[in-house]
């Protein structure tokens, strides 16, 4: 049986990602630590340095460290090969932002939507898109490429289950948003991104097994399962709204149920979730019912999750999500599951959505620049 065979271009390429990573990893690094940490020879890490170089991928830096340098160089990343556009559609605002190559943060703007339709989003990101790249200095041919959340489930070109900005299922938002932006623009669930962006930068951090859930004025979930978001087979995997199907208890967590439980209990005015919490942390007993009720609904939701999938941590987003009662949901899920997960808030609020968006754009554009810049030095 005939084996495949490696052939020096390919090593090439395959040592210079090695030492491009390895340089994005641990900059400023010398050669000799090149060398040591990926495990190939000086002389290689050498010939890869010097195409990444001309590449114009990695740069010449100062020793950061506090030990002396021995009379090396050192590399860096160069920040400037690419950036990245995340955003963040919903029913009120879109959310912006721009990275360079490295992931840091070069401009932060958010913009009101005139109205939750699809024909405004499409001015607002256009809008604010050149906004972030004037704020940032950063030209357009540069980016990369664009990632927008969107309140729906995202199934190539199609957008489905999106209610909250009327107009989005119709036609092909994506390619739309393309052809203004003139960018490259990749759709992604918010709530998946919400997910990405907690395991990038948030309380998910090295956890490859967890479910980032958000409740609001609605109710969905972002799994990563093995390090990787799990969409499912029409991409609207996490829409948790359809678990309370033929249920005959309300056990709905988000605002509209909440609030008119706490009618329902005669819960102090006003009866939004914002002034329930409020009241709840200055001890009167109505709101705190209210609270310890939505703690159950959550706890409810997440039993069938955990039980599934056996992820080892939920992460709790959104208005309500984001200030309901751990220790209350944690002492249920004790009681009812033989292993439970652990429970925590998001650690980036509301900019959860966004930081996966960039975490998404950055992990193509780190390719993309690397395939690019090399195809044109050959």
């Amino acid at each position: 049986m005939a084996t495949g065979r490696a052939t020096p271009p390919l090593l090439k390429d395959l040592n210079e990602r090695t030492v491009l990573e390895a340089i994005r990893d641990a900059a400023p690094i010398s050669r000799a630590e090149i060398s040591r940490r990926v495990g190939i020879s000086k002389p290689t890490v050498s010939l890869a340095l010097q195409s990444l170089l001309q590449a114009g991928l990695v740069r010449e830096t100062k020793h950061g460290g506090a030990g002396p340098s021995y009379g090396a160089t050192f590399y860096e990343p160069v920040p400037e090969a690419a950036f990245v556009l995340g955003l963040d559609l919903g029913a009120r605002f879109v959310r912006g932002a721009v990275c360079d190559v490295r992931g840091e943060l070069r401009a932060r703007h958010d913009l009101e939507l005139a109205e939750p339709t699809a024909a405004a989003a499409l001015d607002t990101i256009h809008q604010l898109a050149a906004a972030l790249l004037d704020a940032s200095g950063v030209e357009q041919r540069l980016v990369d490429t664009a990632v927008l959340g969107v309140p729906g489930a995202v199934q190539g070109p199609s957008i489905e289950l999106a209610t909250n900005v009327s107009g989005l299922e119709d036609g092909d938002f994506g390619r739309e948003l393309a052809d203004r932006l003139g960018l490259s623009v990749s759709l992604e669930n918010d709530i998946n991104l919400a997910a990405l962006g907690e395991r990038w930068r948030g309380v998910a951090r090295g956890v490859d097994d967890f479910v980032f859930i958000s409740i609001g004025t609605g109710l969905g979930a972002g799994l990563v399962l093995r390090d990787e978001l799990h969409r499912g087979h029409t991409g609207a995997a996490g829409e948790l709204d359809y678990l309370r199907v033929g249920m005959t208890d309300d056990i709905d967590p988000c605002a509209g149920a909440l609030v008119a439980y706490a009618q329902e209990i005669g819960a102090p005015t006003p009866h939004d979730p914002r002034s329930i919490f409020a009241a709840a942390r200055a001890g009167n007993p109505l709101a705190r019912r209210v609270v310890a009720e939505a703690a159950r609904r959550i706890a409810l939701h997440l039993v069938p999750i955990a039980a599934v999938t056996d992820v080892g941590l939920v992460v709790l987003g959104g208005g309500i999500g984001a200030n309901a009662d751990l220790m209350a949901i944690r002492g249920l899920l004790a009681g009812w599951l033989p292993s439970p997960p652990r429970v925590e808030a998001s650690s980036l609020g509301d900019g959860a959505v966004l930081t996966g968006a960039l975490a998404v754009g950055l992990r193509a554009a780190r390719e993309n620049v690397f395939v690019n810049r090399r195809a044109a030095t050959r």
